[in-house]
C-alpha cells in the first residue's frame, strides 16, 4: 500500500506491505462526542454553577477581590472562536462581574513556564479580539517571566524536598483561576489541573526537580500514565503552592478531542476534579485498539509543530518528539521494535527560538560520555547563562533549561527501541550524531530493519498525522495484555516511596 507521511512542510510517500495496520487519531477509532457549539454556553454555565469540591466563583469573589486568571500558552488548546480559553474566560468574567469584582482587579497571566514569553500577536490569538482590546492596552495581559526575580516568590520545599517557586502575582491574588486543557501529554498523562500550575508559573529550579533523567528514566514513566513519580511531583508542588497561599486554585478544565473541541467541562478544586476529568478523558486518550504488538512503527515529522518552527529538524528537539511517540505507543510495541520516521533533518536549529541547542549539540558530539542523560550535568551551566536568559526574557526564546527536559525525554526512544531510522535527512550527520540510522527512503529503511532487527514478516503500524493531530495513547485491545493494570505497578515495586500509590484510574483503563 502507498501512504503519505509528514515531511518538512509537505509529505513523503512510502510503499508499505498490504498487511500494514494504520491508525489515525480521531478517525480509526472515533473520539467521544464533543459538545455542539449551540450547547457550549449551557455546558460552561452548568460547570461553573456546580464546581467540584469548592464554592462557585460568585461565592468566592466580591467587590475588592483581586483575581489572577492563568491561561496556557499557544502550545495546546486551539485558537478557534469556540476554544476553551476564549469561552471559559468569557463566562468566568460574567460571574466575577456579577459578584462585584471590578475590571481593574483582574490580571491575566499566560503561563508559558520555560516556553517563550508570549508576544502581542500570541495574546491576540489566544484571547480573541474582544478580550485583547479590553485587557491588553491596560497591561492586564502579561506573560509569566520565570527569571523576573522581583515577581517570583520562594515557597520553600515540598515534603519530598522539591523546591517550589511561584509567580508572585498569582501568589498575592485573592482568587487564582487556572484555565486548563485535559489533553493527552507524554509527561504525566494529561495537561491541565496541577500540571498547569507546577510547570507554567514556576522557574527552572522547581522544574528541574522532575524534568530530569532521575525521574523520566524510571520504569513508572514509560509508557505514559497518570501514576508516575513525575505526576506525583506535579501534584505535590501545586498543593504546596495552595498550602502557602492559604487557599486552593479554582480550576476550569476542558476535556478536548482530536480537533481541540470540548468533550466535557470540569470546574472546581483540582485535587477532586482531576480524577473525574481524567475518567472522561481516558475514553478518548487511552485507546484500547491493538490486537498485536508491532515490530515497526512508521510515521513522519513535519518541520513545524507544537513547540514551533524547527522542532522537526533540530536534532535535540527531534529526539524529544521521537521519544514522546514511544511514551504514547510503548504498550503496543514489541521488545525489538524499530521506528522509521521521515524528517528533513537539515540542520535548521532555529537559533533565535532555541539559542542554546546548537552549543548543547556540539557538547554532546565531543563529550567523553556516551548517552544523552550524561548531558544533564550541564543543566545549571546553561540555566544560569546570562545571555541565554536575556534572550528568553526579551527575544521570544525558550529558557535554556528547557533543553534539558528535551534531552531527558529524548533518551527514552533509544532506551525502548532496537533502532531508529531517519528517512530523507538532508543533513544526515545530525541524525547520526544523535545515534540514529539514516536512509533515503522508507523502503530502504524497512529492508535494512528486516535484515538486522525484525525479520522478514514484521508487524507494521503506520501512524500518519501523528504530529498534526492531538495524539492518543495506544493500548492493547485486550486489557489482560496491557501493562497499565495493577499488576504492572506491583511488578515494578515502586513502593520504596511511601507517597507512591497505584492510582485508582490505572485500574479502570
Amino acid at each position: 500500500m502507498r501512504l503519505e507521511f509528514e515531511y518538512g512542510h509537505g509529505t513523503m510517500q512510502a510503499e508499505l506491505p498490504d498487511s500494514t495496520d494504520i491508525f489515525i487519531p480521531g478517525e480509526t477509532v472515533k473520539d467521544p462526542a464533543y459538545i455542539p457549539e449551540d450547547k457550549l454556553k449551557e455546558a460552561y454555565l452548568e460547570s461553573l454553577a456546580n464546581p467540584i469540591g469548592m464554592p462557585r466563583l460568585s461565592e468566592l469573589a466580591h467587590k475588592g477581590t483581586t483575581v489572577t486568571i492563568i491561561v496556557p500558552d499557544r502550545v495546546k488548546g486551539g485558537e478557534q472562536p469556540t476554544s476553551h480559553r476564549k469561552l471559559s474566560i468569557a463566562y468566568i468574567l460574567e460571574e466575577l462581574y456579577g459578584a462585584g469584582v471590578e475590571k481593574k482587579d483582574i490580571l491575566f497571566i499566560i503561563s508559558n513556564g520555560l516556553h517563550p514569553r508570549s508576544t502581542e500577536a500570541d495574546a491576540k490569538a489566544l484571547f480573541g479580539q474582544k478580550l485583547y482590546d479590553e485587557f491588553w492596552h491596560t497591561g492586564q495581559i502579561i506573560s509569566h517571566d520565570s527569571e523576573d526575580q522581583e515577581h517570583m516568590v520562594d515557597l520553600g520545599v515540598t515534603d519530598r524536598g522539591d523546591p517550589v517557586y511561584m509567580n508572585k502575582f498569582v501568589y498575592d491574588s485573592d482568587l487564582p483561576i487556572l484555565i486548563g486543557h485535559v489533553q493527552g501529554n507524554p509527561y504525566g498523562g494529561y495537561s491541565g489541573g496541577y500540571k498547569h500550575s507546577a510547570t507554567g508559573i514556576t522557574n527552572w529550579k522547581s522544574i528541574a526537580s522532575h524534568h530530569v533523567p532521575s525521574v523520566m528514566h524510571r520504569k513508572d514513566f514509560t509508557p505514559v500514565n497518570g501514576g508516575s513519580l513525575m505526576r506525583h511531583k506535579f501534584d505535590e508542588i501545586s498543593m504546596h503552592m495552595e498550602k502557602k497561599m492559604g487557599h486552593p486554585f479554582f480550576c476550569c478544565d476542558a476535556v478536548l478531542d482530536t480537533n481541540s473541541r470540548q468533550i466535557a467541562i470540569f470546574s472546581g478544586y483540582a485535587k477532586e476534579m482531576m480524577p473525574l476529568s481524567w475518567k472522561v478523558a481516558d475514553k478518548r486518550t487511552y485507546v484500547h485498539w491493538a490486537e498485536k504488538k508491532y515490530d515497526v512503527l512508521v510515521f513522519g515529522m513535519p518541520q513545524k509543530f507544537h513547540y514551533g518552527d524547527g522542532m522537526g529538524t533540530n536534532p535535540i528537539m527531534m529526539m524529544q518528539a521521537l521519544s514522546a511517540q514511544v511514551l504514547r505507543f510503548k504498550r503496543v510495541m514489541s521488545e525489538n521494535c524499530v521506528i522509521l520516521c521521515s524528517s528533513l533533518c537539515n540542520g535548521f536549529f532555529h537559533d533565535e527560538r532555541w539559542p542554546y541547542l546548537r552549543e548543547m549539540y556540539e557538547l554532546f558530539q565531543h563529550d567523553y560520555m556516551n548517552t544523552l542523560p550524561d548531558m544533564n550535568r550541564y543543566g545549571e551551566y546553561f540555566a544560569t547563562n546570562k545571555e541565554y536568559i536575556r534572550k528568553y526574557r526579551f527575544t521570544n526564546a525558550f529558557h535554556p533549561f528547557h533543553g534539558f527536559s528535551m534531552i531527558s525525554c529524548g533518551h527514552i526512544a533509544e532506551m525502548n527501541t532496537s533502532a531508529i531510522y531517519i528517512v530523507g535527512a538532508q543533513e544526515p550527520g545530525y541524525a547520526r550524531g544523535m545515534g540514529l540510522k539514516t536512509r533515503a527512503t522508507f523502503e530502504e529503511a524497512l529492508e535494512d530493519a528486516k535484515k538486522k532487527f525484525v525479520g522478514q514478516e514484521p508487524n507494521i503500524l503506520a501512524l500518519p498525522m501523528t504530529f498534526k493531530k492531538a495524539s492518543v495513547h495506544l493500548c492493547m485491545k485486550n486489557p489482560e495484555e496491557d501493562c497499565m493494570d495493577a499488576r504492572f505497578y506491583e511488578s515494578q515495586k515502586l513502593g520504596n516511596d511511601s507517597q507512591f500509590h497505584i492510582p485508582q484510574r490505572a485500574l479502570l483503563l
